[in-house]
């Protein structure tokens, strides 16, 4: 017989978004009865999730502390043009600790292991047809619909590798762009875990989310070749296409379903129209949830409605340089946008990867002459919806 179980919140997938929801009211509001229901055996999934120093406020980083795996006091950056290291710090989230510390918050009970059939605003009914009568409920199950907006893709394979030998890299190479050009933008990004681990990562910014795995496994076998990395074993491998926003319907995109739902994640939105990554957003919506004093689904909704509106509305100047990397640069040529970008303050690079970018780092980005032709950037910024 189906069983019918009470609570104040109900969010609706375990992963990275919902997790942090999950972490951060059982920190701030452990009298909370919420449950947490996810039918992967791992919160969280099988992935890294990187992050700069600077992605996250101080007053959120009790919230990401515990969770790191990895950090290091600087990154490089490698280009044909230009090679430099930014004194800024990096970290990594690897899924097995993040499953681990939000396991350990939860209370018995808490955590559900099935898939939800049907969400609303008052119950979520699971497919062995339980249910989850809440007072809120969030949707936090990935990215959703996303056919109403203009995207491109991040798209990537990564694998960690156990090397025979110690690497003798200090930091993480976050764009290694000095590899050959295909299908659109290319970089390689490493993290070296320890002497002998190195996650490789091969990425590329392509029209399409379409991915090639053997092809890409293929590539990152001879990117460690070529630095003498003899591999004894792979110890994890994730596939993914992050969305890279150039435009769209945000209001049809959130209208998505039909209900007045709160939602979280990529299916709010929240992620960064550039480079597709979704923490800095998740720890802002997850502090902003611990915070707040009603947890109804009405005040979710438009708590979340108004972080994800207002998100999409002040990012219109990411998604118009989108449009000049996909539509004004040749897919081979790409990497000069990058390259001119990471010639830059420090400081600016910092905030524009945190979504925060002032008026005077907008205008010094865009300043001189782009390395696009004129007359296509023009072109791209006319074309592209608000």
């Amino acid at each position: 017989m189906p069983t019918i179980t009470s609570c104040d919140l109900a969010i609706v997938g375990g992963g990275l978004a919902g997790g942090l929801i999950a972490l951060a009211l059982r920190r701030k509001r452990p009298d909370a009865d919420i449950r947490l229901i996810e039918a992967a055996p791992v919160i969280g999934g099988a992935h890294i999730w990187s992050f700069f120093s600077s992605d996250v406020a101080a007053a959120h980083r009790w919230l990401v502390a515990p969770l790191v795996s990895y950090g290091w006091r600087d990154y490089d950056v490698a280009f044909p043009g230009h090679a430099r290291t930014l004194k800024t710090a990096y970290y990594s989230i690897e899924s097995e600790r993040f499953d681990a510390v939000i396991r350990a918050a939860l209370a018995p009970g808490q955590l559900i292991a099935g898939k939800a059939r049907d969400v609303g605003a008052g119950a979520v009914i699971l497919a062995d047809g339980d249910r989850i009568e809440a007072a809120g409920v969030i949707d936090a199950r990935g990215p959703g619909d996303l056919s109403m907006l203009d995207l491109g893709w991040q798209k990537f394979v990564g694998r960690e590798l156990e090397l025979a030998a110690p690497h003798g890299q200090e930091r993480p190479i976050v764009m290694d762009a000095t590899v050959p050009q295909i299908d659109g933008y290319r970089f390689v990004y490493t993290l070296p875990f320890s002497a002998t681990r190195m996650f490789v990562e091969d990425t590329y910014y392509s029209d399409t989310p379409n991915l090639d795995p053997a092809t890409l496994i293929a590539r990152i076998d001879a990117y460690a070749a070529a630095r003498d990395w003899r591999v004894d074993r792979v110890a994890r491998e994730e596939r993914g296409a992050l969305p890279v926003a150039m435009g769209g319907d945000f209001e049809a995109f959130w209208r998505v379903g039909g209900v007045k739902l709160a939602k979280a994640g990529l299916r709010a939105g929240l992620f960064h129209p550039t480079t597709g990554y979704s923490l800095p957003d998740a720890v802002r919506l997850a502090g902003a949830i611990a915070a707040s004093g009603d947890l109804s689904s009405p005040a979710l909704h438009d708590l979340t409605y108004r972080m994800a509106g207002g998100a999409w509305r002040a990012r219109g100047f990411y998604r118009m340089l989108d449009a000049m990397l996909f539509r004004a640069a040749e897919p081979m040529e790409r990497y000069r946008i990058l390259e001119r970008f990471y010639r830059l303050d420090p400081g600016l690079i910092g905030r524009f990867y945190a979504g925060r970018s002032r008026m005077t780092d907008k205008a010094r980005i865009l300043a001189g002459r782009p390395p696009v032709p004129i007359g296509r950037a023009v072109a791209a910024i006319r074309g592209t919806a608000s």
